[in-house]
């Protein structure tokens, strides 16, 4: 026996219904290709593996994080920590290739081979093997054990439960991404790395359906964002152990809330990289600049850091070409001499950050846009029910 999802109630059906709206929207956004599309899937993509590897303690800043995806060197991380970034980046990496194919079946193989490409780095992890021991969960750093995982002889019949399970396709897609999360994270089938997991395979289920862009329909940046209360709703269904029979209502309600509140980041970050990208498109006109700068540009006044090679990657996203090192550094020299980069470290080291004078542009927009973003999905919707039941 697994957790089962709950009989969903109105103001449930109501909460989805708001969810649906904002990916309509978000799908119009994204869905045509367009020259500044990619650098916001490179960005988003980039907070879900930073996001998904801080909650377990994984810290790296979001520069980091990218270079780590695009297999570039790593300037201000553990290595330790570089090596699980590397990892998270080809489990979801193949999610996101899977979820381009028609007829993807999950499966215990599949999972086991997620897994494997996680913890590949440490093979005492038994990356792609399900656990031979106990397994608890300890909160530091009271070292206090907060959940005790079922009997390992169990794991292999529950993940057969799980993959069945997996192959239904009755209800809310939205519900059945965040049943699979929970059951994974308390089967805790794995010596390590079981949360990770849990998250990927919600993103797996979302991606499957194709219900938008892939990389847009993860909630792992909003569970890094909220992680006390990750954390909290979980150990209040599992209640300290393995109790499939519990209602897991608070952990559906939890999940759609942050479907909500991602999907409202991410389409202000849409509306936001548009309008910077047309502001940057000014720049470079004015200043008689070719138009491969405006993604690097647009990077910059976003707050990243421009390297050579990322330089170069926002050029191939944007333009659809490629230029050499040499020609990357000669922008650079250029944008620095117009005010617009300003240099930092040495030689290898060596990267640009935005000018005052380009921050400046991107302040101004995020200044205008009014943040209305709501923080409770189910609060927000009880509300509305007052207001049409007043009028």
């Amino acid at each position: 026996m697994i957790f089962s999802p709950p009989k969903l109630e109105s103001l449930e059906e109501e909460a989805l219904g708001r969810i649906e709206d904002l990916r309509r929207q978000l799908r119009h956004r994204v869905a045509e290709p367009r020259r500044w599309s990619g650098g916001v899937r490179r960005f988003v993509f980039a907070k879900a593996v930073q996001a998904s590897n801080s909650i377990e303690g994984y810290d790296a800043s979001v520069d980091d994080v990218i270079a780590a995806v695009e297999g570039e060197e790593v300037m201000d991380t553990a290595t330790e920590t570089v090596l699980v970034l590397q990892g998270y980046r080809d489990a979801m990496t193949y999610v996101l290739q899977l979820a381009e194919e028609d007829d993807v079946e999950i499966d215990e193989a599949l999972l086991r081979s997620l897994h494997f490409m996680m913890l590949k780095y440490d093979l005492t992890k038994r990356p792609g093997r399900w656990r031979l021991g106990d397994v608890f969960v300890r909160r530091e750093p009271e070292d206090e054990i907060v959940y005790e995982g079922p009997d390992p002889r169990l794991v292999p019949s529950l993940m057969g439960e799980l993959v069945t399970s997996l192959r239904e396709a009755d209800g809310p897609v939205l519900v059945r991404a965040a049943l699979a999360h929970l059951n994974l994270v308390m089967i805790h089938p794995f010596k390590d790395g079981n949360g990770r997991m849990a998250r990927c395979l919600q993103t797996m289920v979302l991606a499957r359906e194709k219900i938008v862009a892939p990389v847009f329909a993860s909630i792992e940046e909003q569970l890094g964002r909220d992680t006390e209360a990750y954390y909290s709703v979980l150990g209040a269904v599992g209640e300290g152990s393995w109790n499939p029979g519990r209602d897991c209502r608070p952990w559906v309600r939890f999940c759609l809330n942050a479907h909500f509140q991602q999907a409202q980041r991410v389409l202000r970050r849409v509306q936001e990289t548009e309008e910077l990208w047309g502001r940057c498109e000014e720049v470079a006109l004015n200043a008689g600049l070719p138009a491969r700068v405006v993604g690097p540009l647009c990077d910059a006044a976003r707050g990243l850091k421009l390297r050579n090679w990322s330089y170069r990657l926002a050029v191939e996203e944007s333009e659809g070409y490629d230029i050499d090192i040499s020609t990357a550094s000669r922008d650079f020299r250029t944008l620095v001499s117009l005010g617009l980069l300003i240099p930092n470290g040495e030689t290898r080291g060596r990267y640009y950050t935005a000018s005052d004078k380009l921050k400046a542009v991107y302040a101004e927009i995020r200044l205008n846009r009014v943040k209305r973003d709501t923080a409770d999905l189910f609060r927000a919707v009880e509300q509305l029910r007052l207001v049409d039941f007043a009028s």
